[in-house]
């Protein structure tokens, strides 16, 4: 998968009120996405090392890398991103 950029569009007003509390947007936006990153990765890491585990038909190991581990979960029949997952809540 490519890099993703991504654009934030703010007013003139939006900018004057962040830069009230903040020193610099980009790296406060840098740092808030750090920390989104960090903690759906936390949260994707125990959902599936759970299901995994108590799959008996899953017998392989569970990778110890990031990229390897994400590479596995998304390659599961079971497996749907958040989109995948509200459009069947909404139908069910």
């Amino acid at each position: 998968m490519a890099k993703l950029t991504l654009t934030v569009e703010l007013t003139d007003t939006q900018q004057t009120i962040l830069k009230n509390d903040l020193l610099d947007l980009d790296a406060w936006l840098q740092a808030a996405m750090t920390g989104k990153v960090n903690n759906a990765w936390k949260r994707m890491q125990s959902e599936w090392t759970t299901k995994l585990m108590n799959d008996e038909s899953f017998t392989d190991p569970i990778p110890s890398s990031q990229e390897a581990f994400v590479k596995l979960v998304v390659s599961q029949s079971s497996y749907k991103d958040r989109a995948a997952r509200d459009k069947a809540s909404e139908i069910g």
